[in-house]
């Protein structure tokens, strides 16, 4: 059972600003069978506008970089969002990022180097592949103060009914340490939530904040 849902009551979604209308969105334990949905999920919210965000784009490149490394280390602390379409969103986290990116270097990213070398490109395909080749990680003294990290991705349906509040405060109160993220410097939307949700910024990189929070 997933310990960072503190209740798994159906979640109805608002559809559209016509009539009144509802989606029963459920959060349920990962199983494999949610791997390409979650895929899917990752490339369909990596744009502000939905889609996909180059004609041409592998549909799993970015999933292998911020899904599946998740899912297959640390499938308890995984959280699905899903509904009569399928898969509409995601919470995935490690309480240990060090720990994280040490058995990602050994177990996940070699195979993924093989396959897609670089290719010195700078289309969406060849970003995503450098992203592989170097991952994203916070500074040491980030990730040593707050050694938590997750990633949350929900499509519009799945949004607008506090799905996203519940799932990341559930897991700030239950990770037990420190719990941090990076967020665009161009997202302002996402870093004014993350400040109502008592995150601070603690850091940046060149083009993000690293925000972070106590349980």
């Amino acid at each position: 059972m997933n310990h960072f849902l503190l209740n798994r009551e159906p979640l109805c979604a608002p559809v559209d600003q016509g009539p009144i209308l509802f989606i029963v969105v459920n959060i349920v334990d990962f199983n494999f069978s949610h791997l390409p949905g979650s895929y899917a999920v990752c490339l369909e919210t990596s744009e502000s506008g939905g889609g996909r965000p180059s004609p041409d784009a592998n549909p799993e490149l970015l999933g292998q970089v911020y899904v599946g490394p998740y899912l297959v280390r640390q499938p308890e602390l995984a959280s699905i969002a899903v509904d009569n379409k399928g898969v509409a969103g995601y919470f995935l986290a490690t309480t240990n990022s060090a720990d994280f990116w040490q058995w990602c270097e050994a177990n996940w990213w070699p195979t993924l180097r093989q396959q897609y070398p670089l290719t010195g490109s700078s289309d969406w395909n060849g970003q995503v592949i450098e992203l592989i080749h170097n991952p994203p990680t916070a500074p040491p003294e980030i990730a040593e103060k707050y050694p938590a990290h997750f990633h949350i991705d929900l499509l519009p349906r799945a949004q607008g009914g506090g799905l996203a509040r519940r799932l990341i405060d559930n897991f700030v109160r239950s990770a037990g340490v420190g719990v941090h993220l990076d967020v665009g410097k161009d997202n302002a939307k996402a870093i004014a939530i993350y400040h109502h949700l008592g995150f601070d910024i603690v850091g940046e990189a060149s083009d993000s904040f690293y925000m972070a929070k106590f349980g």
